[in-house]
Protein backbone atom coordinates (compact mmCIF):
# COMPACT_ATOMS: atom_id res chain seq x y z
CA UNK A 1 0.00 0.00 0.00
CA UNK A 2 1.07 3.49 -0.80
CA UNK A 3 2.33 6.37 1.73
CA UNK A 4 0.48 9.59 1.50
CA UNK A 5 3.62 11.91 0.59
CA UNK A 6 3.46 15.62 0.93
CA UNK A 7 6.02 16.93 -1.63
CA UNK A 8 6.96 21.27 -1.04
CA UNK A 9 8.85 23.81 -3.19
CA UNK A 10 9.15 27.32 -3.19
CA UNK A 11 9.23 29.60 -6.24
CA UNK A 12 10.72 27.58 -8.70
CA UNK A 13 10.88 28.37 -12.67
CA UNK A 14 13.82 25.58 -13.45
CA UNK A 15 15.43 22.59 -12.31
CA UNK A 16 13.74 21.86 -9.02
CA UNK A 17 10.22 22.49 -10.48
CA UNK A 18 11.56 19.87 -12.66
CA UNK A 19 12.57 17.42 -9.88
CA UNK A 20 9.70 17.75 -8.22
CA UNK A 21 7.44 16.62 -11.73
CA UNK A 22 9.83 13.72 -12.34
CA UNK A 23 9.15 12.64 -8.24
CA UNK A 24 5.62 12.75 -8.73
CA UNK A 25 4.87 10.83 -11.93
CA UNK A 26 6.96 8.29 -10.39
CA UNK A 27 5.76 8.64 -7.14
CA UNK A 28 1.78 8.11 -8.47
CA UNK A 29 2.83 5.57 -10.60
CA UNK A 30 4.01 3.35 -7.64
CA UNK A 31 0.85 3.66 -6.00
CA UNK A 32 1.70 6.71 -3.44
CA UNK A 33 -0.68 9.68 -2.43
CA UNK A 34 0.93 12.45 -3.76
CA UNK A 35 0.29 16.30 -2.69
CA UNK A 36 2.26 18.81 -3.77
CA UNK A 37 2.35 22.18 -1.51
CA UNK A 38 3.59 25.33 -3.49
CA UNK A 39 3.20 28.57 -5.15
CA UNK A 40 0.02 28.15 -7.75
CA UNK A 41 3.00 29.65 -10.38
CA UNK A 42 4.56 26.34 -10.39
CA UNK A 43 1.59 24.02 -11.01
CA UNK A 44 0.92 26.52 -13.92
CA UNK A 45 4.37 26.15 -14.79
CA UNK A 46 5.06 22.43 -14.10
CA UNK A 47 1.48 20.95 -13.90
CA UNK A 48 1.68 18.72 -10.67
CA UNK A 49 -1.96 18.27 -10.96
CA UNK A 50 -2.02 17.06 -14.30
CA UNK A 51 0.90 14.33 -13.00
CA UNK A 52 -1.81 12.49 -10.87
CA UNK A 53 -1.08 14.73 -7.50
CA UNK A 54 -3.15 17.11 -5.42
CA UNK A 55 -1.88 20.22 -5.79
CA UNK A 56 -2.56 22.58 -3.05
CA UNK A 57 -1.57 26.31 -2.96
CA UNK A 58 0.90 27.91 -0.68
CA UNK A 59 2.77 30.70 -1.48
CA UNK A 60 6.24 30.65 -0.25
CA UNK A 61 8.41 32.82 -2.16
CA UNK A 62 12.09 32.74 -3.01
CA UNK A 63 13.40 35.00 -0.17
CA UNK A 64 12.36 35.25 3.37
CA UNK A 65 9.66 37.53 4.22
CA UNK A 66 6.61 38.78 6.76
CA UNK A 67 4.47 36.55 4.88
CA UNK A 68 6.18 33.11 5.57
CA UNK A 69 4.04 33.45 8.45
CA UNK A 70 0.61 32.52 6.50
CA UNK A 71 2.42 30.09 4.47
CA UNK A 72 3.45 27.95 7.66
CA UNK A 73 -0.67 28.31 8.55
CA UNK A 74 -1.32 26.78 5.49
CA UNK A 75 1.20 23.87 5.50
CA UNK A 76 0.09 23.23 8.86
CA UNK A 77 -3.53 22.67 7.94
CA UNK A 78 -2.51 20.80 4.16
CA UNK A 79 -0.06 18.38 6.25
CA UNK A 80 -2.20 17.10 8.33
CA UNK A 81 -2.15 13.15 8.13
CA UNK A 82 0.82 12.65 5.91
CA UNK A 83 3.00 10.22 6.45
CA UNK A 84 6.53 11.74 4.94
CA UNK A 85 7.12 15.64 3.70
CA UNK A 86 9.92 16.16 1.43
CA UNK A 87 10.67 19.43 0.91
CA UNK A 88 13.02 20.63 -1.77
CA UNK A 89 15.21 23.93 -1.36
CA UNK A 90 15.96 25.81 1.98
CA UNK A 91 13.14 27.96 2.00
CA UNK A 92 10.66 25.31 1.91
CA UNK A 93 12.74 23.63 3.88
CA UNK A 94 12.49 26.51 6.40
CA UNK A 95 9.07 26.92 6.35
CA UNK A 96 8.09 23.06 6.38
CA UNK A 97 10.11 22.79 9.24
CA UNK A 98 7.72 25.12 10.49
CA UNK A 99 4.39 23.80 9.52
CA UNK A 100 4.94 20.20 9.94
CA UNK A 101 2.54 18.50 12.17
CA UNK A 102 4.29 17.05 15.80
CA UNK A 103 6.13 13.95 14.76
CA UNK A 104 5.59 14.10 10.93
CA UNK A 105 8.88 12.95 9.91
CA UNK A 106 10.51 15.65 7.46
CA UNK A 107 12.92 15.46 4.22
CA UNK A 108 14.83 18.18 2.47
CA UNK A 109 17.02 18.15 -0.42
CA UNK A 110 19.40 21.19 -0.79
CA UNK A 111 19.45 21.79 -4.30
CA UNK A 112 21.50 25.11 -4.09
CA UNK A 113 24.42 26.65 -1.98
CA UNK A 114 23.45 30.00 -0.17
CA UNK A 115 25.50 33.06 -1.73
CA UNK A 116 23.99 35.93 -0.51
CA UNK A 117 26.66 38.12 1.78
CA UNK A 118 26.74 41.22 4.05
CA UNK A 119 22.86 41.00 5.90
CA UNK A 120 21.52 38.48 3.80
CA UNK A 121 23.81 36.33 4.69
CA UNK A 122 22.97 36.81 8.46
CA UNK A 123 19.43 35.96 7.73
CA UNK A 124 20.19 33.00 6.14
CA UNK A 125 22.98 31.35 7.71
CA UNK A 126 21.04 30.77 10.69
CA UNK A 127 17.81 29.04 8.64
CA UNK A 128 20.41 26.33 7.05
CA UNK A 129 21.30 26.04 10.26
CA UNK A 130 17.26 25.99 11.21
CA UNK A 131 16.65 23.53 8.63
CA UNK A 132 19.66 21.30 8.65
CA UNK A 133 18.74 20.35 12.55
CA UNK A 134 15.08 20.22 11.57
CA UNK A 135 15.25 17.50 8.62
CA UNK A 136 15.13 13.79 9.95
CA UNK A 137 16.91 13.33 6.35
CA UNK A 138 18.95 15.70 4.41
CA UNK A 139 19.40 15.01 0.95
CA UNK A 140 22.25 17.18 -0.71
CA UNK A 141 22.70 17.35 -4.95
CA UNK A 142 26.46 17.88 -4.90
CA UNK A 143 29.16 16.95 -2.15
CA UNK A 144 29.86 20.52 -1.19
CA UNK A 145 26.30 21.02 0.28
CA UNK A 146 26.08 17.41 1.82
CA UNK A 147 29.36 18.55 3.68
CA UNK A 148 27.84 21.93 4.33
CA UNK A 149 24.42 20.40 5.96
CA UNK A 150 26.74 17.93 8.62
CA UNK A 151 28.94 21.17 9.35
CA UNK A 152 25.02 23.11 10.65
CA UNK A 153 24.01 19.71 12.85
CA UNK A 154 22.52 17.49 10.11
CA UNK A 155 21.33 14.63 11.34
CA UNK A 156 21.24 12.06 8.57
CA UNK A 157 23.32 13.69 5.40
CA UNK A 158 22.93 11.61 2.28
CA UNK A 159 24.34 12.51 -1.57
CA UNK A 160 21.32 12.72 -3.24
CA UNK A 161 20.80 10.96 -7.03
CA UNK A 162 19.74 13.38 -9.62
CA UNK A 163 19.03 11.63 -12.91
CA UNK A 164 19.39 13.97 -16.13
CA UNK A 165 16.76 15.41 -17.28
CA UNK A 166 14.91 13.80 -20.71
CA UNK A 167 14.74 16.15 -23.40
CA UNK A 168 13.22 16.19 -27.02
CA UNK A 169 15.11 15.58 -29.72
CA UNK A 170 16.03 18.91 -32.12
CA UNK A 171 13.19 19.71 -34.65
CA UNK A 172 15.26 22.10 -36.70
CA UNK A 173 18.79 21.38 -38.13
CA UNK A 174 21.78 23.07 -37.29
CA UNK A 175 21.83 25.56 -40.31
CA UNK A 176 18.06 26.98 -39.91
CA UNK A 177 18.85 27.69 -36.46
CA UNK A 178 22.92 29.43 -37.30
CA UNK A 179 20.52 31.51 -39.95
CA UNK A 180 17.88 32.41 -37.52
CA UNK A 181 19.83 33.41 -34.96
CA UNK A 182 22.13 35.63 -37.19
CA UNK A 183 25.41 33.84 -37.62
CA UNK A 184 27.67 34.27 -40.50
CA UNK A 185 28.74 31.20 -42.25
CA UNK A 186 31.65 29.45 -40.76
CA UNK A 187 31.42 31.82 -37.78
CA UNK A 188 31.81 29.78 -34.70
CA UNK A 189 28.49 29.44 -32.01
CA UNK A 190 29.35 29.66 -28.31
CA UNK A 191 26.17 28.95 -26.63
CA UNK A 192 24.95 29.56 -22.80
CA UNK A 193 21.72 28.36 -21.41
CA UNK A 194 20.66 29.82 -17.79
CA UNK A 195 18.42 32.58 -15.43
CA UNK A 196 19.72 35.26 -15.66
CA UNK A 197 21.09 35.77 -11.88
CA UNK A 198 24.64 36.67 -10.63
CA UNK A 199 25.12 33.18 -9.90
CA UNK A 200 25.62 32.43 -13.48
CA UNK A 201 28.48 34.24 -14.09
CA UNK A 202 27.63 35.72 -17.40
CA UNK A 203 29.72 38.33 -16.62
CA UNK A 204 32.85 36.68 -17.53
CA UNK A 205 31.21 35.94 -21.42
CA UNK A 206 30.63 39.86 -21.69
CA UNK A 207 33.94 40.30 -20.56
CA UNK A 208 35.89 38.03 -22.52
CA UNK A 209 38.50 39.87 -25.38
CA UNK A 210 38.27 37.27 -28.19
CA UNK A 211 40.58 37.14 -31.45
CA UNK A 212 39.31 37.48 -34.58
CA UNK A 213 37.24 36.32 -35.88
CA UNK A 214 34.87 36.65 -33.20
CA UNK A 215 32.77 34.14 -32.20
CA UNK A 216 28.80 34.52 -32.11
CA UNK A 217 27.65 34.27 -27.98
CA UNK A 218 24.23 33.57 -27.46
CA UNK A 219 22.65 33.53 -23.53
CA UNK A 220 19.05 31.95 -23.42
CA UNK A 221 17.48 32.60 -20.88
CA UNK A 222 15.12 35.68 -18.67
CA UNK A 223 15.97 36.40 -15.57
CA UNK A 224 16.74 39.89 -13.13
CA UNK A 225 20.56 40.77 -14.47
CA UNK A 226 18.87 41.27 -17.97
CA UNK A 227 19.41 44.64 -17.64
CA UNK A 228 22.67 44.70 -16.14
CA UNK A 229 24.01 42.41 -18.82
CA UNK A 230 22.39 44.21 -21.38
CA UNK A 231 24.30 47.36 -20.60
CA UNK A 232 27.75 46.06 -20.22
CA UNK A 233 27.18 44.58 -23.65
CA UNK A 234 26.22 47.51 -25.14
CA UNK A 235 28.76 49.63 -23.68
CA UNK A 236 31.85 47.04 -24.03
CA UNK A 237 30.58 46.50 -28.10
CA UNK A 238 30.60 42.15 -26.34
CA UNK A 239 30.12 39.67 -29.40
CA UNK A 240 27.09 38.61 -26.83
CA UNK A 241 23.33 38.17 -27.73
CA UNK A 242 20.73 37.57 -25.18
CA UNK A 243 18.26 35.48 -26.50
CA UNK A 244 15.38 35.54 -23.37
CA UNK A 245 13.87 32.96 -22.65
CA UNK A 246 13.11 30.11 -24.96
CA UNK A 247 11.46 26.88 -25.27
CA UNK A 248 13.64 25.24 -28.38
CA UNK A 249 17.00 24.04 -26.35
CA UNK A 250 17.45 21.09 -28.49
CA UNK A 251 17.68 22.72 -31.23
CA UNK A 252 20.27 25.74 -29.73
CA UNK A 253 21.90 23.08 -28.60
CA UNK A 254 22.50 21.48 -31.95
CA UNK A 255 23.21 24.62 -33.86
CA UNK A 256 26.27 25.17 -31.20
CA UNK A 257 29.90 24.60 -31.61
CA UNK A 258 30.82 24.82 -28.18
CA UNK A 259 28.58 25.12 -24.51
CA UNK A 260 29.80 27.19 -22.38
CA UNK A 261 28.63 27.65 -18.24
CA UNK A 262 30.44 30.26 -16.66
CA UNK A 263 28.60 29.87 -13.16
CA UNK A 264 30.11 30.68 -9.58
CA UNK A 265 28.20 27.84 -7.96
CA UNK A 266 25.90 24.59 -9.76
CA UNK A 267 24.49 21.84 -7.78
CA UNK A 268 24.04 19.21 -10.83
CA UNK A 269 22.77 21.54 -13.03
CA UNK A 270 20.47 20.00 -15.85
CA UNK A 271 21.55 22.05 -18.20
CA UNK A 272 25.53 20.69 -18.23
CA UNK A 273 23.46 17.41 -18.21
CA UNK A 274 21.30 18.03 -20.97
CA UNK A 275 24.88 19.35 -23.13
CA UNK A 276 26.52 16.08 -22.47
CA UNK A 277 23.81 13.80 -23.08
CA UNK A 278 23.37 15.84 -26.37
CA UNK A 279 27.29 15.31 -27.28
CA UNK A 280 28.33 18.82 -28.12
CA UNK A 281 31.39 19.78 -25.98
CA UNK A 282 30.84 21.30 -22.95
CA UNK A 283 33.62 23.89 -21.20
CA UNK A 284 32.50 25.05 -17.71
CA UNK A 285 33.40 26.34 -14.24
CA UNK A 286 35.03 23.55 -11.97
CA UNK A 287 32.70 24.67 -9.25
CA UNK A 288 30.17 22.87 -6.72
CA UNK A 289 28.90 19.48 -8.23
CA UNK A 290 30.30 20.31 -11.59
CA UNK A 291 33.46 18.34 -11.34
CA UNK A 292 31.38 15.33 -10.07
CA UNK A 293 29.02 15.14 -12.99
CA UNK A 294 30.70 15.66 -16.12
CA UNK A 295 34.27 13.87 -14.67
CA UNK A 296 36.45 14.02 -18.10
CA UNK A 297 33.57 14.78 -20.09
CA UNK A 298 34.04 18.38 -20.20
CA UNK A 299 36.96 21.04 -20.27
CA UNK A 300 36.83 23.42 -17.10
CA UNK A 301 38.18 26.18 -15.80
CA UNK A 302 38.05 28.57 -12.49
CA UNK A 303 35.38 30.91 -11.79
CA UNK A 304 35.64 34.83 -12.96
CA UNK A 305 39.15 33.87 -14.78
CA UNK A 306 38.37 35.95 -17.83
CA UNK A 307 41.39 35.49 -19.39
CA UNK A 308 41.59 31.58 -18.51
CA UNK A 309 38.05 30.83 -19.85
CA UNK A 310 38.56 32.74 -23.21
CA UNK A 311 41.80 30.79 -23.86
CA UNK A 312 40.52 27.80 -23.35
CA UNK A 313 37.50 28.49 -25.46
CA UNK A 314 39.30 30.02 -28.14
CA UNK A 315 41.94 26.65 -27.99
CA UNK A 316 38.62 24.11 -28.68
CA UNK A 317 37.10 26.60 -30.89
CA UNK A 318 40.58 26.09 -33.34
CA UNK A 319 40.82 22.48 -32.87
CA UNK A 320 38.13 20.49 -34.16
CA UNK A 321 39.02 17.11 -33.35
CA UNK A 322 39.28 18.49 -29.79
CA UNK A 323 36.28 19.42 -30.02
CA UNK A 324 34.72 16.59 -31.32
CA UNK A 325 36.77 14.46 -28.66
CA UNK A 326 35.19 15.99 -26.08
CA UNK A 327 31.54 15.64 -27.07
CA UNK A 328 32.27 11.92 -27.44
CA UNK A 329 33.95 11.93 -23.73
CA UNK A 330 30.55 13.60 -22.87
CA UNK A 331 27.98 11.33 -24.10
CA UNK A 332 30.49 7.84 -22.56
CA UNK A 333 30.00 10.15 -19.35
CA UNK A 334 26.01 10.88 -19.60
CA UNK A 335 25.98 6.98 -20.14
CA UNK A 336 26.89 6.39 -16.45
CA UNK A 337 24.39 9.07 -14.56
CA UNK A 338 21.84 7.60 -12.71
CA UNK A 339 18.06 6.74 -14.07
CA UNK A 340 14.81 8.09 -13.06
CA UNK A 341 14.47 5.33 -11.43
CA UNK A 342 17.55 4.79 -9.61
CA UNK A 343 16.55 8.34 -8.16
CA UNK A 344 12.68 7.05 -7.30
CA UNK A 345 14.10 4.05 -5.54
CA UNK A 346 16.46 6.33 -3.43
CA UNK A 347 13.99 8.46 -2.40
CA UNK A 348 11.31 5.39 -1.77
CA UNK A 349 13.58 3.79 0.67
CA UNK A 350 14.75 6.94 2.91
CA UNK A 351 10.81 7.27 3.27
CA UNK A 352 10.64 3.88 4.12
CA UNK A 353 13.40 3.83 6.61
CA UNK A 354 11.93 6.87 8.77
CA UNK A 355 9.91 6.39 12.07
CA UNK A 356 6.42 5.75 12.02
CA UNK A 357 5.83 5.71 8.38
CA UNK A 358 4.62 2.53 8.05
CA UNK A 359 1.77 3.53 10.45
CA UNK A 360 0.95 6.09 8.21
CA UNK A 361 0.62 4.54 5.22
Amino acid sequence: MGARIALVLASSTGGVGRHVGMLVDGLVAHGHDVSVHGPAATDTQFGFSGRGAQFVPVEIPASPQPGDVLAVRALRRSLRDVAVIHAHGLRAGFVAALGRPAGTPLVVTWHNLVLAQGLRAKLYHPLERRVARAADVTLGVSTDLVQRARELGGRDVRLALVPAPVRPAATRGRDEMREELGVEPGQPLVLAVGRLHPQKGFETLVAAKWSQPQPFVAIAGSGPSYMTLAQRISAEHAPVHLLGYRDDIPDLLAAADLVVVTSVWEGQPLFVQETLAAGVPLLATAVGGIPEVVGDGARLVEPHDVEGFTAAAEALLADPAALRELGRRGLERAATWPTEGDTLAQVEAVYAQLPGTAGRA
